[in-house]
Parts: C-alpha cells; sequence; structure tokens
C-alpha cells in the first residue's frame, strides 16, 4: 500500500506537468492559467456549500442520537475534493470533481466497506481473515512465559530442615 502511495506521489505531478502542456498549447497560455483559476474558485464555493449542508446533516443524525458515520465519511470526502480543486492541475480538478459528486462518494463508500469493515467484523466474529486478505504466512503467539535456565533458589517445604 506505501509503495502504491508513493507511486501515485511520484507520478501524478508528471502526468498533471504533461497535461498543463497540452491544454496550454490546445488552448493558449492565458486560458489555461484562467481555467486553473476558475477550477480553484469552483472548488471553494463547492466546499463552502456541500460542507455546510455536511455539517448540517451531521448535527441533525447527533440529534437522532445517531453516529454521524457517513456525515465524517461524506465531509473527509468533500475536504479532499476541495483541497485538489485549489491545487493547480487537471487531473486533480478531475478527481476533485468525482468526490464532490455524491454517486462517486457512495461508490467509493462502498469499496472502502468491503475492504476495511467486513474483514474487521468477520475477525471479531471469529471468522478466518485470511481468505480475505494476503497472509505473509507469519505466526504469532501470545502467552506467558518462565525462564527455567536460571538458576531458582530451592524452597524449604519442611522449616525443620
Amino acid at each position: 500500500m506505501m509503495k502504491l502511495i508513493i507511486l501515485i506521489l511520484v507520478t501524478l505531478p508528471i502526468f498533471e506537468i504533461a497535461t498543463f502542456i497540452e491544454v496550454g498549447g490546445y488552448l493558449g497560455l492565458w486560458p489555461t492559467i484562467g481555467l486553473v483559476f476558475l477550477t480553484g474558485s469552483c472548488g471553494i464555493l463547492l466546499l463552502r456549500q456541500q460542507g455546510l449542508v455536511t455539517v448540517l446533516k451531521a448535527q441533525e443524525a447527533i440529534r437522532q442520537q445517531r453516529l454521524p458515520v457517513n456525515e465524517i465519511f461524506d465531509g473527509v470526502c468533500i475536504v479532499v475534493a476541495g483541497i485538489s480543486l485549489i491545487i493547480p492541475g487537471f487531473i486533480s480538478d478531475i478527481i476533485g470533481l468525482l468526490l464532490f459528486w455524491s454517486l462517486s462518494r457512495y461508490l467509493l463508500k462502498r469499496i472502502l466497506w468491503r475492504y476495511i469493515y467486513v474483514p474487521y467484523k468477520e475477525n471479531k466474529d471469529g471468522i478466518d481473515v485470511k481468505k480475505h486478505h494476503k497472509f505473509d504466512g507469519s505466526v504469532v503467539i501470545d502467552g506467558e512465559y518462565e525462564d527455567l535456565s536460571s538458576p531458582k533458589k530451592k524452597i524449604n517445604k519442611n522449616p525443620d530442615e
């Protein structure tokens, strides 16, 4: 997983620069810069509007004495979407727009639910998790031990001796 994150962090700027070059060659310099400012402004506006709606939904869930898990997930996605729209780049803008779209957040939530919650629930219930995830074969045994190699004091059971 860490290798995938590093790969994305290294390759995403390269693809962003290549996209800037292509769009700049097609539209020209100033329209490309204007488009970057426009997507940043839209990101700020969408973040404000959808963030406020999500906060109100979370407050309503708390009033109903319900944990606002979906609202928290939506809030995190909206913040990531706003940040990716504010960051200059057309690929990050597409990612941001997808995260602002509630259907794509729902699909992302379903995917994460399948890979995070279901194996945890099954493990908690005593079901083997190895069928859901790669298992490296290592075995962990938890227990207590007593060092038998060190000399112990002889305990006299008979006090007369």
